[in-house]
């Protein structure tokens, strides 16, 4: 007997196209958010946008590569965005690849300089909300994966 069928839960679809699948739907929405204006980069601009609003964060992406994962302030800001977003209701994934997130986001506009890219947050950009069809996937996907204790699922962009 496996743990979902104690716990009446359906698995986590297995394979590759799922995962991509996800990794689409966040390259899609990341794009998508940049043209609204409704995406905020940097683990102190979250900070600060989380503290003042919070009602406003639709998501949150966190991102760190290999080398970062001995930066413990980092690690220590990951936990408490972590802990913020659960007690907020914020679906949040990790990436693995910030350098991808650099050739989909780009550089600041204000400046053309590199962007500190280890979180992003999406936001909605007015009262109603923001129905976008890759944001509904990956909620979904943030979902399956809490039901399996996933709290931070990885997702994997693609090439």
């Amino acid at each position: 007997m496996t743990l979902e069928e104690i716990h009446g839960q359906q698995p986590m679809p297995a394979g590759h196209d799922w995962m991509q699948g996800a990794g689409t739907a966040l390259h899609e929405l990341l794009v998508s958010a940049q043209r609204r204006g409704c995406l905020t980069a940097g683990v102190y601009e979250s900070a600060k946008l989380m503290n003042v609003d919070p009602d406003n964060v639709a998501f949150c992406v966190l991102a760190a590569d290999h080398e970062d994962e001995g930066d413990i302030a980092l690690q220590i800001h990951f936990t408490l965005i972590q802990a913020f977003c659960c007690e907020n209701d914020i679906d949040i994934v990790r990436v693995n690849d910030v350098a991808k997130l650099a050739a989909i986001v780009g550089p600041s506009e204000d400046s053309g300089e590199p962007r500190d890219l280890h979180c992003i947050l999406i936001t909605n950009p007015n009262e109603e909300g923001w129905k976008d069809p890759a944001l509904e996937k990956l909620n979904l996907f943030c979902e399956e994966s809490r039901n399996i204790n996933d709290w931070v699922p990885t997702i994997t962009l693609p090439e």
